[in-house]
């Protein structure tokens, strides 16, 4: 899947007459060689990918990481440097900069410090953004990834069934975050050895558990706490950042209440919130605008006297956000193998009622890759 993915750039960068392409978004360098160094520039220690339209494919990695890199990236070669040791990475990057004539970039991702670097030896008319072409191709899944879709939407299922098992009154909220990273790591430990044979890619889940209960279900983003969940109350689940199965990422919500829906405002903010994601999904299929799915599910919510809380839905691959994003002024032509997440939602002063889920575009509609009940009905939780 790499080399291919790498072989693909190559021949576009010959069609664009470009030299040399320079990534150092990490899930970029990931989609085209299998590398992911986990501390990247978080520990100051930038890893660049460098790929010529023609001659060796060239990976520059801090030292401390370089049996990982040998064993992971699919290059033709691999430079280490160490920290204070001469000029650092700069060396490797010089030699290379100095070969070619048009260089791409990822702007919008690069480090300043490597791009301070670059722009000190490069002359600017040299230079163009490589991110729009990157975008393009990472928006069309191939089979394999496709299949990594699938699975890490077994995951997501997983965790949220756990999470669900888990809500009750007398609970805190952090006992709802182990079970959910738990059978996260089991469903991902078992696709990894059934199908991968891959003992190398970490199963466990990370990301801080998105959820929130009671009074704090406006806190759109709020984190798994120490607050006890009582009876009656509304539960929010988010795994857009905890479903990451072998780096692909999706996007998965729902909303529950423990026992009894106690406020009837609730259940009319919530059927709105599913009306607007059946609204978008309606329109979900080849030749369609990004932006028409999010015209279909914004008219839902603002019909009903409100104004639409967020875009949509997005793209979703080895990033949790990728093109396109389902928002007005996204003109993308959605197109078969896309992976999308695609949400309804409603916000008030005191509620809020999300319900998300993936989807991969076919070519006559969509294929559902995650699924849990979304009827209100069934989104009342059994309470002790």
């Amino acid at each position: 899947m790499f080399r291919q993915h790498l072989q693909q750039l190559r021949a576009k960068l010959a069609q664009a007459d470009i030299d040399l392409a320079i990534i150092t978004d990490a899930d970029s360098v990931y989609y085209y060689c299998g590398y992911c160094d986990y501390l990247h520039m978080e520990f100051g220690r930038p890893t660049l990918l460098l790929v010529p339209s023609a001659g060796e494919s060239l990976l520059i990695t801090p030292v401390i990481d370089l049996k990982m890199a040998q064993a992971r990236a699919e290059v033709d070669r691999i430079e280490a440097w160490n920290d204070g040791l001469g000029k650092e990475w700069r060396e490797h990057l010089a030699r290379q900069l100095k070969q070619a004539s048009r260089i791409a970039l990822d702007a919008r991702q690069m480090p300043p410090p490597v791009r301070a670097y670059i722009d000190s030896l490069v002359d600017a008319a040299k230079l163009t953004d490589i991110a729009p072409l990157v975008a393009a191709m990472r928006m069309i899944k191939s089979p394999q990834e496709l299949q990594l879709a699938r699975h890490a939407g077994e995951v997501a299922n997983a965790m949220m069934a756990a999470g669900r098992a888990a809500i009750n009154a007398g609970v805190a909220e952090y006992e709802v975050a182990l079970a959910t990273s738990q059978a996260g790591t089991r469903k991902s430990a078992e696709l990894l050895a059934l199908h991968y044979g891959d003992s190398e890619m970490s199963p466990n889940t990370h990301f801080l558990q998105i959820m929130a209960s009671g009074a704090d279900i406006v806190k759109t983003h709020h984190r798994a706490s120490n607050r006890v969940m009582s009876h009656g109350e509304p539960v929010f689940l988010c795994f857009c950042g905890m479903t990451n199965f072998h780096k692909f990422k999706l996007g998965f919500d729902r909303t529950f209440w423990i026992g009894e829906i106690r406020d009837d405002s609730q259940r009319e903010i919530y059927q709105i919130a599913l009306d607007s994601q059946a609204a978008a999904l309606a329109a979900l299929r080849p030749g369609v605008l990004a932006q028409d799915l999010h015209a279909a599910y914004a008219e839902v919510i603002r019909s009903a006297g409100y104004d639409y809380p967020f875009r949509c839905g997005r793209g979703t691959g080895f990033s949790f956000l990728e093109s396109p994003q389902l928002v007005a002024g996204d003109r993308t032509e959605l197109k078969p193998n896309m992976v999308l997440a695609v949400d309804g939602s409603v916000s008030s002063d005191r509620f809020r009622a999300q319900v998300g889920d993936s989807f991969i575009v076919t070519e006559d509609g969509y294929e559902p890759i995650t699924a849990h009940p979304k009827a209100l009905e069934d989104l009342i939780i059994d309470s002790d």
